[in-house]
């Protein structure tokens, strides 16, 4: 796992190929077509906070998770200029617990940077602070390739891990949200058992 220090390193050497600048177009879909709409929803790995100012703009209760303490006050002073609240915490997601569980929680870019070993714990924390019922917005990231982060997502791995006894999987096909590094995405919406 890496340590605070070397997430906050890569924040202050401009060390962020995964962070398109703005919030992903795969949230601005599921805003649109009302696929999440405004309700309590967790941000892990949160970054730089684009999608927790896009979503915080459409009236949801957000609380946002980071390991590195720069992303979190970027974050920070993002709402504090708009004029907007959150909850951002600095936090390691695999240690950390909410108080009350969430209705939906959006995972972008989280997953693909812990180290794989962790994913199984990770799925289970984030089964854990859903509700019943409650949605989880995935966007596995899709690289073909070892190594990272960002980690390749397999989705044949990804059904084991996010398994179908406590989770529900769409049939439809999977929202394809290509990145600027030439990597793409796929978009699930997981409903929790």
């Amino acid at each position: 796992m890496r340590e605070p220090h070397e997430w906050e390193a890569r924040y202050r050497e401009g060390n962020t190929g995964w962070d398109r600048g703005d919030a992903s177009p795969a949230l601005s879909s599921w805003l649109e077509t009302g696929a999440l709409a405004p309700c309590r929803t967790l941000v892990p790995g949160c970054g730089r906070g684009h999608e927790v100012i896009a979503l915080t703009r459409q009236g949801f209760e957000v609380t946002a998770l980071d390991f590195a303490p720069s992303a979190v006050a970027h974050v920070q002073e993002a709402l504090s200029r708009e004029g907007l609240n959150a909850d951002v915490q600095q936090a390691d997601v695999l240690q950390w617990q909410p108080d009350v569980p969430f209705d939906a929680v959006y995972e972008q870019t989280c997953l693909c940077a812990l180290p794989d070993d962790t994913w199984p714990d990770y799925a289970q924390r984030l089964h854990g602070w859903l509700k019943p019922g409650g949605r989880l917005y995935a966007l596995f990231m899709q690289t073909g390739q070892p190594g990272g982060p960002p980690r390749h997502c397999d989705l044949l791995r990804m059904r084991r891990i996010f398994d179908e006894d406590r989770w529900h999987w769409p049939e439809s096909e999977p929202m394809l949200v290509p990145h600027r590094n030439g990597r793409f995405e796929l978009g699930y919406v997981l409903e929790r058992r």
